[in-house]
């Protein structure tokens, strides 16, 4: 038997309701930030991801999925979605659009990383990229519009994690700083560790292998190393989130895996989730649109959720059942009913109700069928029902049961 590959799976009901109510509650939320989507193709040259992510990363150095095309050029399934959205904004030139450029996305990607808990090969990312300033105002309100989306999803006591990785003129100063440390420290760290050591020393702060950790928390911290500019910017954007009455942690560790990331950086985590609790991450990108061959500086903003790890911490206190329930079983009793029920079928569904019309015409059958798809009540059709123009609703929770005319069913149902 042919099975899902690994790393991927199916999303079956009712668990896909509680992925439509998170990407319904998302768009909502975008739609109130004056954000609009971007939808881009989900595979890319693979230079794209190279120059944008870093090849030091473990993204690019390990995990993508890339192959040559019958062309010769090499291609890559996405494995962020950022470096692909500022392709587009360059290509397009999104820059003559007068304001800011608030766009979002919802969709797949790809990392051939070790499956575990809440991570897989193709997972689905909520996303935002806000282009075209500098101005820490505009941190602040990205982190607002990431908490704003995991709050009304449900994510109950998100913890805000938040710090600075500088700019080009002071990390270079603190990374230099970080490998001398290094040097002596870096032949009892991980394998992955003693390589970044050498090539790039900003991405051992990443590491999670746990026996690392008290070699890097004695590590430097990149906060005694900003520059006044850098600085300046961090405090104002932290206390623009205390205005918010936003709370938030500092962590001077906090550089996230990605290269293009400069000054604020941030990450959401979510006690749900086990040692793995990341659910969100994001930060500031500026000098990223340059390094991908655009004439016009674009600094930007944005931020990324795992939706599969979105979805894992709310679905227990998320009833799926009740986001796909069934509001109303027709049951026809007849060849003259069948034809009458599609027709009412048609009028409540356009009335925003969930209807199912029965295709057993047996009524205790088609009663134990109502109770099986916890629909909220049946409706019974039949010669007599249909010539009178009354029709028999029963409440599938009390067993109550009422005679009603056509235009009395669409309140009834409410």
């Amino acid at each position: 038997m042919i099975k899902a590959v690994r790393g991927t799976r199916d999303i079956l009901p009712p668990s896909s309701a509680v992925w439509n109510h998170v990407e319904a509650v998302t768009r909502e939320v975008f739609r109130s930030f004056h954000y609009h989507e971007i939808r881009t193709p989900i595979f890319e040259e693979t230079a794209l991801f190279a120059r944008g992510v870093g090849e030091e990363t473990d993204i690019v150095s390990k995990e993508m999925y890339t192959w040559d095309d019958r062309d010769g050029s090499s291609i890559t399934l996405r494995p962020e979605n950022t470096a692909s959205v500022i392709r587009a904004y360059i290509e397009h030139r999104l820059d003559q659009i007068p304001g800011l450029t608030k766009l979002y996305y919802i969709g797949p990607m790809f990392r051939r990383e070790r499956p575990q808990k809440g991570r897989y090969r193709q997972f689905s990312q909520i996303g935002a990229e806000c282009i075209g300033t500098e101005a820490p105002a505009v941190d602040a309100e990205v982190i607002e519009l990431a908490m704003e989306i995991l709050t009304r999803c449900g994510a109950q006591n998100p913890t805000l994690l938040l710090n600075s990785v500088g700019c080009k003129k002071c990390r270079p100063v603190f990374v230099e700083a970080l490998r001398e440390r290094l040097q002596s420290v870096k032949d009892t760290m991980c394998t992955d560790c003693q390589r970044r050591a050498d090539t790039n020393p900003l991405r051992v702060l990443d590491c999670k292998v746990p026996e690392d950790q008290p070699i890097i928390d004695a590590l430097p911290s990149i906060l005694d190393y900003l520059d006044p500019e850098c600085s300046a910017h961090f405090e104002t954007v932290k206390s623009l989130l205390s205005a918010r009455e936003l709370k938030y942690e500092i962590r001077p560790r906090l550089v996230r895996g990605l290269d293009y990331y400069m000054r604020t950086t941030f990450e959401v985590t979510h006690g749900a989730l086990g040692a793995q609790n990341s659910i969100l991450g994001g930060g500031r990108y500026d000098g990223l649109a340059e390094s991908l061959g655009s004439k016009v500086p674009a600094p930007g903003i944005g931020f990324s959720i795992g939706e599969d790890r979105l979805v894992m911490a709310i679905e227990e206190q998320t009833k799926a059942e009740d986001l796909a329930r069934l509001d109303v079983f027709l049951v026809p009793m007849g060849d003259a009913a069948v034809k009458h029920a599609a027709l009412l079928a048609r009028d409540l569904r356009r009335g925003g109700h969930i209807v199912e019309v029965s295709t057993d015409h047996k009524l205790k059958r088609a009663m134990e069928t109502a109770n099986k798809l916890k629909a909220r009540y049946a409706l019974i059709l039949g010669d007599n029902e249909i010539e009178a123009g009354v029709y028999a609703l029963k409440n599938m929770a009390t067993g109550d049961q009422q005679n009603l005319t056509r235009e009395q069913l669409p309140s009834a149902l409410l």
